[in-house]
């Protein structure tokens, strides 16, 4: 099994980007949120890799960070999700996202997903409930729950998930809703 890849970026097409490792080329499919995460052509990339062995073919998913790969591996023991699934999920939430999701039990949030329903979102919930958001304290829920409303008052206000999400992701630690909100659009009127 191939766990980790560290080698010249190549190509970006997304959801697949072309690492050269020692001269062999690697297609490799990642979340949007680490291809957003990934250096321009040509530079050094190290990813944290699931292989995934079909009947007929090897697949390499890759992943900037190991909660990441943590989460995938935990999407695909859910029956019905396979790897495009799993990929689509951490490619439209976070994994404190996804963790928040679970311990609150909002199916809403995977509805939005592509490809999920609200059959698949119950599910999703059911299974992940006490492997994911568990070790979620009240603080980081908190934290979690303004970042959330903040990109949630974002799309509302018109912005793009991913514009707002740059910008939530962009606020210090511990901002509440208001000033969030105030600091998001400061700096999405850049």
């Amino acid at each position: 099994m191939i766990g980790r890849l560290h080698g010249t970026l190549l190509d970006k097409s997304p959801p697949q980007i072309l690492l050269d490792v020692g001269g062999v080329g690697y297609e490799v499919d990642v979340p949007m949120s680490t291809l957003y995460d990934l250096p321009v052509v040509g530079h050094a990339v190290t990813l944290l890799i699931q292989t995934v062995i079909r009947e007929d073919a090897h697949l390499l998913y890759g992943f900037a960070t190991a909660a990441e790969r943590g989460t995938f591996r935990e999407l695909l023991k859910i029956s019905g999700i396979g790897p495009r699934i799993a990929l689509a999920v951490l490619s439209g939430l976070s994994v404190s996202e996804i963790a928040q999701a679970v311990t609150q039990q909002d199916t809403a949030r995977f509805t939005r997903v592509p490809g999920i329903g609200k059959k698949t979102a119950e599910r999703l919930l059911l299974e992940l409930k006490g492997k994911l958001g568990a070790d979620l304290g009240g603080a980081a829920t908190a934290a979690a729950g303004s970042a959330s409303d903040v990109l949630q008052a974002l799309i509302a206000l018109g912005y793009s998930e991913r514009e707002a999400a740059a910008a939530a992701k962009a606020l210090p630690e511990g901002c509440s809703v208001d000033d969030g909100i105030r600091q998001a659009l400061k700096s999405l009127a850049r």
